[in-house]
């Protein structure tokens, strides 16, 4: 079985979240079952300064309406598997994926639909059983293929990104006015919705995420559309790389723990807080984290106005991450009032990890959350997540009952702080009871969300596509 896995992002080529994590993992669990998948993504500027070979496959001139665009497809290998890159030097030799932080470059429309119409070269030279698309910059693939094609499956990874322009770019693209239906949404060119209309299968990246996204609340205006094509949405969980993320042997952290001996993340802690700056006299207190994009998807807007409660009741917290600048100048001022909450502007994988082993209490208060990997990382680590009860949050996190004694996680619903705030206070309730900690600890740290899991119900996916109706 031939695939081909078209996606913008896959570290550790290019990516800016979990769109280019799942891009570097799960083509990777499918070759280990046995399917031959190659991964293509544009030839960014980024991806010329990883150090790899690229060699030349072909070269030609692509048309798009009433511009030609030079292409070459160039690839490389990385780790057994094959990855193709489209190189469109006006689209995509720039110093970002998809424009200057908080802003996005104007001709974007412009450059994933030429991207997404040179895979059809690409079609013809390599003939494939399966096309894999992945959200709104590859789901115009579809609507430019004319006569017989492959099964195409297009997995939504965030409904919030749809690829949504002026109906001015419609001549731009050359998109022939019989279809322009299909694009136009309240009078606005949608390629998220070509994607959902035209692709033989739709999937999503969790169970619960495939059930909201029919809804209002998920659907972002296009809900009707999945809803009319529930029979062919499903959802399935992405996994975690546990040999990147795992106490046990990562090279990150400053002592190795598991399961069955914990003794090293209360190392992994200590060492955590002096490098931090905090106090030696909070070690026994609850360290918090949250290691986030700081947008408004993740829930910031129920964790600043609890902020200053639990700096008053002296909760030391660690933020890493990046964002939207009203939060960051939000947390940053927070930072600067208290000596309790240490802030970190950026992304630092190898910090991630250290914060991952040395914390007790994961922050993850998102308004929505397709799949989320950090609350699986937190997991593993033995760092029990506070999560809003939905998307893969839902799928992946079970609540903590005092009575039973069970539970990874503690979990809240409504979208308001002081919900957000009780659900934290549950988590330091537990923490308080040692006996009760470890043991929630190891059924965390026991939790599977490996990529087998996930790569083997993609393959069950494929498999349908390619059976007969």
């Amino acid at each position: 079985m031939r695939v081909l896995y078209a996606t913008a992002e896959a570290f550790p080529f290019a990516g800016t979240g979990g769109l280019g994590e799942v891009g570097r993992y799960l083509p990777q669990a499918l070759k280990k079952l046995g399917i031959d998948i190659e991964v293509v993504l544009p030839f960014y500027q980024v991806v010329k300064k990883t150090g790899f070979s690229f060699h030349p496959i072909t070269e030609f001139e692509l048309k798009m309406g009433k511009r030609r665009i030079f292409t070459r497809i160039l690839y490389t290998y990385y780790h057994s598997l094959k990855v193709i890159f489209i190189d469109q030097p006006e689209h995509f030799d720039r110093p970002f994926l998809y424009g200057p932080p908080g802003e996005a470059f104007p001709d974007n429309a412009l450059r994933f639909a030429s991207f997404t119409k040179a895979l059809i070269k690409l079609m013809e030279k390599n003939p494939y059983h399966i096309v894999h698309l992945n959200d709104w910059h590859t789901a115009l693939l579809p609507l430019f293929l004319n006569g017989k094609r492959p099964p195409i499956l297009f997995t939504i990874h965030n409904m919030g990104y749809q690829g949504d322009f002026p109906q001015e770019v419609l001549e731009e693209l050359g998109i022939p006015q019989e279809k322009e239906l299909i694009v136009l949404h309240h009078g606005r060119v949608n390629f998220l919705k070509a994607g959902i209309l035209l692709s033989d299968f739709i999937s999503t990246v969790s169970p619960t995420y495939a059930r909201e996204i029919q809804t209002p609340e998920y659907g972002f205006g296009l809900e009707k559309y999945l809803e009319e094509r529930s029979d062919k949405l499903v959802g399935i969980l992405n996994g975690v790389d546990y040999s990147v993320w795992d106490p046990r042997n990562d090279p990150f952290i400053p002592c190795r723990f598991s399961a069955e001996d914990l003794s090293g993340k209360a190392i992994c802690k200590r060492e955590l807080l002096k490098e931090m700056g905090f106090p030696e006299e909070i070690s026994e207190r609850p360290l918090l984290a949250m290691v986030s994009r700081l947008v408004y998807q993740k829930g910031l807007d129920l964790l600043l106005p609890i902020l200053p409660f639990l700096h008053r009741k002296g909760y030391p917290m660690v933020i890493l991450g990046t964002g939207e600048r009203r939060y960051e100048d939000a947390l940053r001022e927070h930072a600067g009032k208290s000596p309790l909450l240490k802030l970190i502007l950026g992304y630092d994988e190898a910090l991630a990890h250290r914060i991952m082993a040395g914390t007790d209490l994961l922050l993850i208060p998102s308004f929505y959350e397709p799949c989320g990997l950090n609350q699986m990382y937190g997991l593993r680590y033995g760092t029990l997540p506070v999560v809003r009860d939905t998307g893969g949050l839902r799928d992946t996190v079970k609540d903590v009952s005092f009575k039973e004694k069970r539970g990874t996680g503690f979990k809240f619903r409504l979208k308001r702080p002081c919900y957000f705030l009780r659900a934290i206070l549950r988590g330091i309730k537990a923490y308080r009871d040692k006996t009760l900690w470890q043991s929630l600890q190891k059924q965390a740290m026991n939790e599977d969300f490996s990529w087998e899991n996930s790569a083997k119900e993609y393959l069950k996916l494929y498999q349908t596509l390619l059976t007969p109706r």
